[in-house]
């Protein structure tokens, strides 16, 4: 591992790792504070990003994008009340620099346990590709691109992945 990615590893496991207990804690306002001001959110399938086709599930171009669609899904949308569980391995950062940003990859698998009657389904599984930018006191992701492995969704993504 080059000495950069060792110097930043530890920091960039935190932030993959804190995104997923935020949304997993119910804290789903607090992933907005993990992306740098510029920041996007993404979720996609891997059949559009492996094509380059534009159409994602969500797309959030900045913090405040996020912020408001996290608003809407507590205060506008009717939806049956439900959690999601993130089991996240394998992080790496397999590229990158401190100026254009680290890139990191990880796998991801989420669980979502309906509240009513508590049925677990697997939701969503597949990798991150993100961007981190190591600049600041913290490590923030410049951009978080999760890519589902299925080209569908059981149903209705409220909640951020």
């Amino acid at each position: 591992m080059p000495l950069l990615h060792a110097q930043h590893f530890r920091g960039v496991e935190n932030l993959v790792f804190e995104w997923a207990r935020a949304i997993d804690e119910n804290r789903v306002e607090d992933i907005c504070a993990l992306l740098a001001p510029e920041g996007r959110y993404t979720v996609q399938s891997r059949f559009n990003a492996d094509r380059k086709l534009p159409h994602a599930l969500m797309d959030a171009h900045s913090p405040a994008q996020l912020r408001d669609r996290i608003r809407s899904m507590r205060l506008a949308n009717i939806y049956e009340p439900q959690h999601y569980r993130h089991l996240v391995s394998g992080v790496q950062i397999v590229g990158g620099d401190v100026d254009s940003g680290l890139q990191v990859r990880s796998n991801f698998v989420v669980v979502r346990t309906m509240d009513l009657d508590g049925d677990m389904k697997l939701f969503a599984a597949g990798q991150c590709e993100d961007v981190v930018d190591v600049r600041g006191a913290e490590p923030r992701f410049a951009r978080r691109h999760f890519k589902l492995d299925s080209r569908l969704v059981e149903t209705l993504m409220v909640i951020p992945l």
